[in-house]
């Protein structure tokens, strides 16, 4: 039996990148070896285990042969007499077939090394083509790894053609395209995944709504340098430069959590290109929108959208001074205050008062002179 370490970790501890998760395949091993060594089975359609101690997965060297349709129709082969190299073959891009024995040294027998030197994603072998959901996977790699200067080989980027053009993207999990869009969308160039998805003609069907690059232009000049740590927000500056009918669209079509989806209407109703910035209504009108008496965090999320939507500093801290002080309104005071004059105030008269306090403290923010 013998174990070495595989995929992410290895070309990220090559690259110099932090490594967050180990996996390993183990070759030469049945099943029943493994869990008599304490290993625990958690994998249904092949054999994957975790380790007694660290909880890290191992899995046992398999092959993968095409049987039906989509990125579920293979049938597996995880004998013992499967090779690392073998193992290795079914992986989707060279950069991530490079293994590591226990000792350290390297098997890199579909050259992961050069394609790490030459920045390139290239794909392992032809069986690329069997597995639709490699195109979604591409597209996110091209985009986490923009920034270290890596590109799609062309045949790669032929074959995710290929694919696209035979169909087999329909044939995806909305919860699978989901997970490798909101992936893309915690990098620093979530643009390049959709611009890779356009080159490779397959925005069709997940993720149309983009597949215009005046679009993609504009989002790129938007987001460059200031994209959000937050995934969720960079997807909100992007789905909110759509209309609402597109945007609700391509909600329903990716099942995208409710804050998500919330965040990104927002963007769309609060574009700061269309909020004049004397208008203390339309500014209210946002906080109301956005929950922020309740909810300041959205506010928060709420300012960073708006940089990127052209916002200068200046702008956000005139708006953050106007919310702090209508969010300072105290509805007993106003109360104890018209209880002073001889008026009375209860039931939707004091949530009314507490709107006008508000809507005059905004005023009087706007119209103080910010330097």
């Amino acid at each position: 039996m013998e174990i070495y370490l595989v995929g992410g970790a290895v070309r990220d501890k090559l690259l110099g990148k932090t490594v967050h998760e180990r996996d390993y395949v183990v070759v030469g091993a049945s099943p029943a070896e493994l869990t008599k060594l304490g290993y625990r089975q958690v994998g249904k359609d092949f054999p994957v285990f975790l380790h007694p101690t660290t909880n890290e997965e191992y899995a046992l060297a398999r092959t993968e042969r095409k049987a039906g349709v989509g990125y579920t129709g293979f049938a597996i082969d995880a004998a013992p007499t499967v090779t690392l190299e073998q193992d290795l073959l079914r992986r989707d891009l060279t950069i991530n077939a490079i293994a590591e024995r226990e000792d350290g040294s390297l098997v890199d027998p579909y050259h992961g090394l050069r394609d790490l030197e030459a920045r390139v994603l290239r794909h392992v072998s032809e069986a690329f083509v069997e597995d639709p959901l490699r195109v979604l996977r591409v597209a996110r790699f091209a985009a986490r790894f923009a920034e270290d200067g890596f590109t799609v080989a062309p045949e790669t980027l032929a074959l995710m053609r290929a694919i696209s053009a035979g169909g087999e993207l329909s044939t995806l999990a909305a919860e699978r395209v989901w997970q490798e869009t909101r992936k893309a969308f915690a990098t620093a160039a979530p643009i390049t995944y959709l611009r890779t998805l356009q080159q490779a003609h397959a925005l069709q069907p997940w993720l149309l709504e983009f597949n215009d690059s005046a679009l993609l232009d504009r989002l790129e000049q938007r987001l460059s340098g200031l994209c959000p740590t937050e995934p969720m927000l960079a997807y909100a500056c992007c789905v909110g430069e759509l209309d609402a009918t597109a945007g609700q669209a391509l909600a329903t079509r990716l099942r995208v959590p409710n804050e998500w989806e919330y965040m990104a209407e927002l963007a769309r109703h609060c574009h700061y290109q269309n909020l004049p910035t004397t208008n203390a209504e339309q500014w209210m009108q946002c906080i109301q929108r956005a929950d922020g008496w309740r909810r300041p965090e959205r506010i928060d999320y709420l300012l960073q959208i708006w940089r990127q939507q052209g916002q200068s500093q200046q702008q956000g801290e005139q708006f953050v001074a106007a919310y702090q002080a209508a969010k300072a309104v105290n509805a007993r005071e106003l109360i104890a205050a018209a209880k002073a004059r001889g008026e009375q105030l209860h039931g939707p008269a004091v949530g009314d008062a507490v709107d006008v306090a508000r809507l005059a403290a905004i005023t009087a923010q706007l119209d103080e002179p910010h330097q």
